[in-house]
C-alpha cells in the first residue's frame, strides 16, 4: 500500500501527528485549534498508530481529540453573540450527548449573518456545518467505538447521522423530490449553500449502513436513534449516473467508500453487489479521466496536496477491497465484472506511491499551497502511510 517499508511509515506518521497534536493545542497549553474533516482523519490516525505499535498513548490521544473536538466545535464560537452548545442542551444533557446539535466545521471567519448578501468566495471561509465533513466525523467516532469497544461512540455518531439528515435532507423546489443542503448555519437553522453535494448522499447512506452495523456488534449497545429513516432517505437520493468525478479527492471518496461496502459486504450487506460495482465503475471511470488532465504534471505551487492525498489514500484501498471479494457471495453477472474491475484498478495503484512519495519531499512542501493548509496535508499524508486506522473496519 505504499512504497516504504511498513516501519518507515510509521515511524514517518508517528512524527507528524505528534507534530500535529502539540501545534493544534492537543499536547500542548496553545489553544485549541479545532478543524472538523483534519481531526476525524487525525483519530482515525491515532488509532491506527496505536494498532501497529501497541502503544496505547495513541488511544489515548484519540479520545483526548473526540472529547476537544466536541466541546470547541460542539460549542459556538468566542465571537458568536450566542454562547453555550450549538444543540441548545444544558450542560450537563450536552456532555452526554455532545453531538446531537452537530458540530461546527471549524472555519476562520464566523458563519454569514441571516440578511447578509452571499459572497462565493468568503463563504468558503465561514464557518457552520458541511454535511460531508459530518459524516467523517461520524466515521472517526465509530472506529472509536470499534477499537476501545465502548458503545457510547457510535450512539454519539447515530446522534449525529439523525441530526444532520434532519437538518440536510429538505424538500426540493416543487416538494416533489427531497435533495441535500451543501451548507448549514451552525444551529442547523438556516441553509448557507443550497447546492447539494455531489457525492453527499452516498456518504450519508454508507456512513449509516456502516454505523447501524457496529450497533449490532458492540456489546450493551444503548437504545439510541434508529437511522431507517436517514438509510431510506439517502437511497432515494443516490444517482449512479452523478457518482463519477475528475477531481482527485472525490476519487479517493469513491475508492474509500468501495472500501468501507466491501468490507460490510463480508458481514452480510448488499449482498447484491450492484453498489460495489458501481462504486468501482464510477472510480476507475474518473481515474482515466483525470489522468488526462495535466494536473500532475504541474509544480507543487500550483497544486492542492490534500486532494492529492485524498486520492493516494483511495487508492491504498484497491488491495484492501481485492482481499475481500474472495470471501463474498457474487453472483455470476457481477462478480466476473467487480473482479475485472479490481484487475484494472491495481494498474493504478502506483500512482499512489507517486503521490506520497511527492508530497513526503521536503522541497515540495515549502509552497505556500502546503503551509496554509498544513495541518489537512500532514494529517492526510499520514493516513496515506498507516491507512488502516481509516480503511480499516475491525469486527465491533
Amino acid at each position: 500500500m505504499t512504497n516504504r517499508t511498513t516501519n518507515q511509515g510509521i515511524e514517518e506518521a508517528s512524527r507528524i501527528m505528534e507534530r500535529f497534536a502539540e501545534r493544534t493545542g492537543l499536547t500542548s497549553e496553545r489553544p485549541p485549534q479545532r478543524y472538523l474533516w483534519t481531526d476525524a482523519f487525525a483519530v482515525c490516525n491515532f488509532l491506527g498508530l496505536s494498532a501497529a505499535t501497541g502503544d496505547q498513548q495513541y488511544t489515548e490521544l484519540a479520545l483526548r481529540l473526540v472529547d476537544q473536538v466536541h466541546r470547541v466545535l460542539g460549542r459556538y464560537r468566542d465571537d458568536d453573540g450566542r454562547t453555550g452548545w450549538v444543540s441548545g442542551l444544558g450542560e450537563g444533557d450536552a456532555e452526554a450527548h455532545p453531538t446531537r446539535g452537530g458540530l461546527r466545521i471549524g472555519k476562520k471567519s464566523p458563519e454569514r449573518r441571516p440578511g447578509e448578501v452571499f459572497d462565493d468566495r468568503l463563504e468558503w471561509d465561514r464557518d457552520g456545518q458541511y454535511f460531508h465533513y459530518l459524516t467523517k466525523w461520524m466515521h472517526a467516532l465509530d472506529q472509536v467505538s470499534r477499537a476501545v469497544r465502548q458503545a457510547h461512540f457510535n450512539l454519539w455518531a447515530r446522534e449525529l447521522a439523525v441530526a444532520a439528515h434532519h437538518a440536510f435532507v429538505q424538500a426540493g423546489p416543487e416538494r416533489t423530490r427531497r435533495r441535500m443542503a451543501w451548507k448549514m448555519s451552525a444551529d442547523l437553522s438556516r441553509v448557507l449553500v443550497p447546492s447539494m453535494g455531489h457525492h453527499d448522499p452516498l456518504d450519508g447512506f454508507i456512513t449509516c449502513a456502516e454505523l447501524e452495523m457496529t450497533a449490532r456488534g458492540l456489546p450493551s449497545t444503548p437504545r439510541g436513534p434508529d437511522l431507517e429513516a436517514a438509510l431510506t432517505d439517502f437511497a432515494a437520493l443516490l444517482d449512479d449516473a452523478r457518482h463519477s468525478t475528475i477531481d482527485p479527492l472525490g476519487l479517493g471518496g469513491l475508492l474509500t467508500d468501495a472500501c468501507h461496502v466491501a468490507q460490510m459486504m463480508r458481514h452480510g450487506a448488499f449482498r447484491s453487489g450492484a453498489l460495489l460495482d458501481g462504486l468501482l465503475a464510477a472510480a476507475l471511470d474518473g481515474l482515466v479521466h483525470y489522468l488526462r488532465l495535466d494536473d500532475l504534471r504541474q509544480p507543487a505551487s500550483r497544486r492542492l496536496a490534500f486532494r492529492e492525498l485524498g486520492l493516494a489514500i483511495g487508492l491504498s484501498a484497491i488491495e484492501l477491497i481485492a482481499r475481500d471479494v474472495p470471501l463474498m457471495s457474487l453472483d455470476a453477472v457481477v462478480g466476473p465484472r467487480i473482479r475485472e474491475r479490481l484487475t484494472v484498478l491495481r494498474r493504478y495503484a502506483a500512482l499512489g506511491s507517486e503521490l506520497e512519495s511527492f508530497w513526503l519531499d521536503p522541497e515540495q512542501q515549502r509552497f505556500e499551497s502546503w503551509s496554509e493548509h498544513r495541518d489537512i496535508n500532514e494529517v492526510m499524508l499520514a493516513t496515506r502511510l498507516v491507512p488502516l486506522g481509516f480503511l480499516g473496519l475491525s469486527a465491533p
